[in-house]
């Protein structure tokens, strides 16, 4: 069995594009993750230790925004599922980069991508 733990639309500041005033400045970065993960022991303890903790992992993805400062967002978000994947308990994790405002006339420019552990 396994259930879900998601962090949605988590708001991060990072440098992140390839154009020179995407290099200068940070710029807001939305990241959404779902976790894979079973929360059946942790659901009969209540004990925040036998549980994926997301704020440990949302402070992760936090510190990793504000020392990144690559070029697509395909790389980001490979970073960010290879940090969530850090946790033993987590068997696979879903990554969406969302950078707003990133094309004239369009809400945002995103992408999501799935990972698990080797031979998994």
């Amino acid at each position: 069995m396994t259930d879900t733990l998601v962090i949605k639309e988590l708001l991060v500041r990072t440098v992140l594009g390839v154009t020179a005033d995407e290099r200068r400045d940070k710029q807001d970065v939305l990241v959404s993750v779902a976790l894979e993960t079973d929360t059946s022991t942790p659901g009969k303890t209540d004990d925040i230790t036998d549980a994926v903790n997301y704020r440990t992992i949302s402070k992760q993805i936090l510190a990793l925004a504000e020392k990144s400062s690559v070029h697509l967002i395909e790389r980001f978000a490979e970073e960010i599922a290879s940090l969530c994947l850090e946790d033993p308990r987590v068997e696979r994790a879903r990554v969406t980069v969302e950078k707003p405002g990133a094309l004239r006339f369009a809400r945002s420019v995103c992408v999501t991508i799935a990972r698990g552990r080797p031979g998994g």
